[in-house]
Parts: structure tokens; C-alpha cells; sequence
């Protein structure tokens, strides 16, 4: 006697097929082609890092107080072997993920922050007070605020979404929380990242799509706040005035010493530099050549064409990551990703100012390339963030073959 399954309902024939073709779309999901955004962001950050992997290791190669030449790069290489896997594996989490962590993450870097101020853990130098010694390494916990403010505010105005035409809104909690952040990074004078970290928090803004009316207070309350800054602090004003000072040894002896010397081994490389390893200024004449001003050393041993590689992966990356805000439809995405491109591209361009003598002195290192575990960590666990948004974004292979599926059914219904 032969049995038909009811309607809706499928037999214990069907189970094996239906279980090959879940696994097949499954398998699908997960080996999916990766979207061009996706390759842009990724070839950049691991192309500048390499690139600054090589540079430090020149850079540092002239240091002479008994450690050996590979000393720096090793601890270097350290957080790149951390933070490239680290940012593939992050690149796979869900939007959700990020939204429920912006909180604790938030307040765990903030707390990592105020351990400079603790007595034999908080190192001060160069007037800044901003850095951290653990175990050996040293670290900059105020890296770790950049990319967690940038969460923060991303969960925060995503979830105010349908009340930002309201300035109350807008205001809180966003200005309370940004100020208390920022604030104990300028408690340790650290200028340079706090004008990071305010570019992060208009960014957001920005990208939330606030009315301009609301945007324009913000940002002239932060310069305010720049300026009152800057002017109370001698030290900055020095830095500042050393940019209308002329470029000869009339200053060579007070502020200029630095900004001097990087723009004359910017200068000397010419077209095709003094080759890979043959910078003069990185024996004890630039001070930060590994850091600050690694883009100095660039220019000195690898010229015009060195640099403008730099400045190439660098607008690679902006490209990739512009590409997802304007694809993107979900508010999260671009308020996460806007912030966090315009803290990377933003500060790459100030640094690589501040070398060319645009800009004064302020200590923010060029992202992927200088000297510093903590920035580079940081930089690729963002990229991870940027490379999550990019999987969220629509196949457009699959949305162009909807129409032509269309098209066949129409055709088919005709004939």
C-alpha cells in the first residue's frame, strides 16, 4: 500500500536533500566572495604594516646603547602578530556584538587610562604624562579610547536614531560622557590625542546625520576647548610659534630643533632618497625618528616615491572604508565606520602635516607605521570593526541577478 505525505509536509526521502541543501547555503554563507571594500581595507593596513615594520627596523637600527638593531622591531612584530589575526577573527562578529560591548569597553579603557596617574605605573615624558609601564612593555592606554569612544558613540546615537532632531537628545549623554573621556586625557596634557579623540566624537555626530544647527555648537566648543588648551600651556604656545619662525638656525637651539630637522631629512631624500637604511638624521639628530616623525625617514631614504606610496595605501584605505558609509542603510554601521575612518585618515594627515611644518608639534603617531605597540594594536583591531561592517553590506552579484531571474520567470509565464 503506497502513502502520500500530507501537504506541507515532506517524507523521509526528502529529509537527506533538504539537509545537503542547508548545508550547502551554509557553507555558501561562510565562503562567500569578501566584498571589494573588504580587499581595499585589508591590503592597505597589512601593506602599512609591513612597510612600518621595515622603517622602524631602520629607523631604530642606529640607536647605540648596547641592545641590539632587531631589539625594537621584535617588540613591534610582537603586537603585529597579535593584532593581524586578532583583526580577521574580529572582522567575523555581528553588528550586535559591537553595540553590546560599546558600554564596558568604554569604561575599561577609561580605567586603563587612569592608571597613568598612579605612582609607579604612569610615566611621564616630553611634558605629557600619557603613558603606562606593565610587565616589561610600555603601553598608551589612551589608544584603546580612540576606537572605544567611537563604539560608544555609535551604540548611543544609533539607539537615539528617531530623537536626534532634539537637542536634548544629542547632548545627553554624548557631550557629559565625551568631556569626562577626553578629560582624562587632557589631564595628562596629551594635546595631540585630544584633538584625535574630539575629530572621533564630531565624526560621530556627523555621520549620525544630526541637523547642522546642532553640529555647529559641538565643534566650536571643541576648538574652544583646543585653543584654552593650547594657550595655557607655554610649552604649546613654543610649538606653535615655531611654525612662523623661519627655516634657518635662528631657532635651531629652541622649538625648531625638531621640526627643523625633520623637514631637512624630508627635504634631502629628493626623488629616490638616500636608499633604505642611509638616513643621517636618525643618528641621534631627529629625536622620535621611529615615532613621531618616522614619515621624515620615509622621505630621507626612500624620496618622493616613498612617500607617495605612504600617501597612495593611505587613500586605498580611504577609499575602502568611505565606500561602506555611502552603501551602507544601517545608521550603526556608518556612524561606527565614519569614526573610526576619519580618526585614521585624519590623524595619518596630521602627523604627515605636522612633518611637513603645517601643523605645530603634537605628538600623534602615524597609524600602522610608527614605532609604538599600542597604536598599532589599536589601528588593526579597528580595522577588524571596519572589515565587520564591510561583510554587512549587500552581494552585488546577487542583487543583479534578482532582475534577470525576474526577467526569466516573465519570459516563461509569456511563452
Amino acid at each position: 500500500m503506497t502513502t502520500t505525505a500530507p501537504p506541507g509536509r515532506q517524507t523521509s526521502d526528502d529529509q537527506p536533500e533538504r539537509g545537503g541543501l542547508i548545508a550547502r547555503v551554509s557553507l555558501g554563507r561562510a565562503f562567500r566572495p569578501v566584498s571589494s571594500e573588504f580587499l581595499l581595507i585589508t591590503s592597505a593596513a597589512l601593506l602599512l604594516t609591513g612597510f612600518g615594520l621595515v622603517m622602524v627596523l631602520s629607523a631604530t637600527s642606529a640607536l647605540d646603547n648596547g641592545q641590539s638593531p632587531f631589539d625594537h622591531v621584535m617588540k613591534q612584530s610582537v603586537f603585529a602578530v597579535v593584532g593581524i589575526p586578532l583583526m580577521f577573527v574580529l572582522s567575523r562578529a555581528p553588528m550586535r556584538f559591537w553595540q553590546r560591548i560599546a558600554w564596558p569597553a568604554l569604561i575599561l579603557a577609561t580605567a586603563f587610562q587612569l592608571l597613568v596617574y598612579v605612582p609607579g605605573l604612569g610615566i611621564a615624558a616630553n611634558g605629557n604624562r600619557n603613558w603606562v609601564a606593565i610587565g616589561g612593555f610600555q603601553f598608551q592606554p589612551a589608544e584603546f579610547l580612540k576606537l572605544t569612544l567611537a563604539l560608544w558613540m555609535g551604540a548611543v546615537l544609533y539607539r537615539k536614531r528617531r530623537l536626534l532632531t532634539s537637542w536634548a537628545h544629542v547632548f545627553i549623554p554624548v557631550v557629559p560622557v565625551s568631556v569626562l573621556v577626553i578629560g582624562t586625557v587632557l589631564g595628562g596634557k596629551d594635546l595631540g590625542t585630544v584633538m584625535i579623540l574630539v575629530l572621533v566624537v564630531l565624526g560621530a555626530l556627523f555621520f549620525a546625520g544630526i541637523k547642522l544647527r546642532m553640529f555647529i555648537l559641538p565643534a566650536l566648543l571643541s576648538v574652544v576647548v583646543v585653543l584654552l588648551s593650547a594657550v595655557g600651556s607655554e610649552n604649546r604656545m613654543e610649538r606653535i610659534g615655531s611654525l612662523f619662525a623661519p627655516d634657518d638656525a635662528s631657532c635651531y637651539y629652541s622649538t625648531c630643533y625638531q621640526s627643523l630637522h625633520g623637514i631637512w631629512g624630508l627635504a634631502s631624500g629628493g626623488l629616490f632618497g638616500l636608499g633604505l637604511g642611509n638616513s643621517k638624521e636618525k643618528y641621534d639628530w631627529l629625536p622620535a625618528a621611529a615615532n613621531d616623525y618616522i614619515f621624515a625617514i620615509i622621505g630621507e631614504e626612500l624620496g618622493l616615491i616613498g612617500c607617495v606610496v605612504v600617501l597612495v595605501l593611505f587613500a586605498l584605505f580611504a577609499i575602502g572604508a568611505f565606500r561602506i558609509i555611502r552603501r551602507t542603510d544601517d545608521t550603526f554601521v556608518r556612524i561606527i565606520a565614519g569614526a573610526i575612518t576619519l580618526w585614521i585618515v585624519g590623524q595619518a594627515l596630521v602627523n604627515i602635516g605636522v612633518v611637513l611644518r603645517i601643523f605645530p608639534v603634537l605628538g600623534v603617531p602615524l597609524p600602522f607605521m610608527s614605532q609604538g605597540g599600542t597604536s598599532l594594536l589599536s589601528v588593526l583591531i579597528a580595522c577588524g570593526v571596519l572589515l565587520s561592517c564591510a561583510r554587512t553590506l549587500p552581494d552585488r552579484r546577487a542583487v543583479a541577478e534578482v532582475p534577470a531571474r525576474a526577467a526569466g520567470r516573465s519570459g516563461r509565464s509569456r511563452g
